[in-house]
């Protein structure tokens, strides 16, 4: 059964040992995100602190949600231990099922209320998360709901938010991201504000997908829906006409003002650098903020893989991918988004009907809805298997020639999350991406095609066998 809120997700993750309650007092500025980062590096058990400095009993953070693929994988109430191919499968065919949200009148997050002159975001323990900050962040996992003022589109994506003021806020907006589409060629062309809501704490699932890279016109709620299998309950805010989950632990109201900026950042980011500058960015305004009694702040702390966004990001990322190639007729037979490249290498496997499919497949992963993320790509033989890195790493290694297995596209849109732009780059947002060919050559004669000394290829078949079915009788327990 789906989770109904954050709570029982907490719950399930302290009984199988992947969330421990951390009970001793931890300072929100730098210990709570220190200790998240730890355990981000280290692959441990997320930590869920009690008691948090300055705050009284009750208001607790709940840090890296969903740093570990087991984590994952129990989000999506499925076997803890089930691999990423089977997670990226779990997903591809449940998001296919979409179902609508409930509406229902009134959720555990309306059990406090605060308008006006209340609005106060330093009630709620927010970290100071990196050494290097602009400021302390509140938002960094959670989804903002937006809505397209033509087509009443709802968008719920995951965009990061510094608190500047008691009742104001500043993020980052990049024109690739439907947020900053949205606000610069909707609402901003029109001098008009956007109306945004944050839900901070909620079931796993619905951060899932706002970190996802989900279609433009596709509403999010109806894919939290089918991978829940289950309709999500959505409750309306109070003073915007938007609709977030009923059982979120805190929620953010307002309009992000036309043309009003501030600086904002810089913020320590899934590319593993603090490498996006302090600028002059949009402003949400707070009119509103409901919270559950004894609310959970939930916190993601982006750096150094692995954590939630190489892990979430990463394996949305495939999911879409691989549909996308699939829906282009490309025969693909895996892609994989390896968690240590922070989102910008993707990997695909693909059998090789014809000479350069290469070529090809690199534009469609460039063309999908997440290929603005997408720096390089390994395309490797369809027996490789795209999620076992020692695969990956031996077929670049050996099969992609340092000079025809290697396609530079120069004057690509750039992530700003790698250090290695130049500042020129930056400002025009002009990067490059590469792919790399490690399929070997179609023209080339069948004997010429070196086998692979592995257990899998160099053996016939019957010795596998034998020596799988004696294997333990060899002494060997694993």
């Amino acid at each position: 059964m789906p989770y109904k809120d954050l709570r029982e997700f907490i719950q399930k993750c302290e009984q199988l040992g992947d969330a421990v309650a951390v009970h001793r007092e931890v300072d929100w500025n730098l210990e709570a995100g220190a200790i998240t980062r730890r355990c981000c590096e280290l692959q441990a058990p997320a930590p869920f602190f009690q008691k948090i400095k300055d705050y009284p009993a009750g208001y607790r953070i709940f840090g890296a949600p969903l740093s570990t693929f087991r984590r994952l994988a129990i989000a999506m109430d499925l076997n803890p231990e089930a691999s990423v191919r089977q997670i990226i499968d779990t997903y591809i065919e449940r998001s296919r099922k979409k179902i609508k949200p409930n509406i229902v009148k009134d959720g555990p997050c309306k059990e406090n209320i605060m308008t006006g002159e209340e609005v106060d975001l330093f009630k709620f323990p927010a970290p100071f998360v990196h050494h290097g900050d602009g400021g302390r962040y509140i938002s960094t996992f959670h989804i903002i709901a937006t809505k397209d003022p033509d087509t009443g589109w709802a968008n719920w994506g995951m965009y990061r938010q510094m608190i500047h003021t008691k009742n104001s806020l500043g993020g980052l907006m990049a024109p690739a991201q439907h947020i900053g589409m949205m606000l610069r060629n909707k609402y901003e062309a029109r001098n008009e504000p956007m109306p945004f809501a944050v839900a901070i704490g909620t079931e796993p699932i619905t951060c899932l997908v706002g970190g996802a890279g989900i279609p433009a016109g596709v509403d999010e709620v109806d894919v939290i829906g089918g991978i829940r299998g289950q309709a999500l309950d959505i409750v309306k805010c109070e003073t915007v006409d938007l609709e977030i989950p009923a059982t979120s632990e805190i929620v953010i109201e307002g309009v992000v003002l036309p043309k009003e900026r501030k600086m904002e950042g810089p913020f320590g980011e899934y590319g593993g650098y603090c490498s996006i500058p302090n600028l002059p960015r949009p402003v949400y305004q707070v009119s509103a903020i409901t919270h559950r009694n004894d609310p959970i702040l939930t916190m993601s702390n982006m750096g150094m893989p692995v954590d939630d966004a190489d892990i979430i990001q990463g394996m949305t990322m495939a999911a879409e991918i691989f549909v996308t190639l699939k829906d282009m007729g490309f025969p693909v037979t895996g892609v994989h988004t390896p968690p240590e490249c922070c989102c910008s290498t993707v990997v695909v496997a693909t059998k090789v009907p014809y000479a350069n499919i290469a070529s090809r497949i690199a534009s469609g992963v460039w063309a999908s809805a997440v290929g603005h993320f997408v720096v390089k790509i390994i395309i490797v033989d369809d027996d490789v298997d795209p999620t076992n890195m020692n695969e990956v790493l031996h077929a670049w290694a050996t099969k992609c020639h340092p000079i025809r297995g290697t396609t530079v596209i120069p004057q690509a849109v750039m992530t700003p999350a790698y250090p290695y732009y130049s500042p020129e780059e930056v400002h025009y947002n002009t990067g490059c991406n590469v792919y790399y060919d490690c399929t070997y050559p179609k023209r080339w004669p069948k004997e010429k095609k070196a086998i692979r000394s592995s257990f899998r290829d160099i053996y016939p078949k019957e010795i596998q066998e034998q020596v799988l079915a004696n294997w333990s009788d060899y002494g060997f327990k694993q």
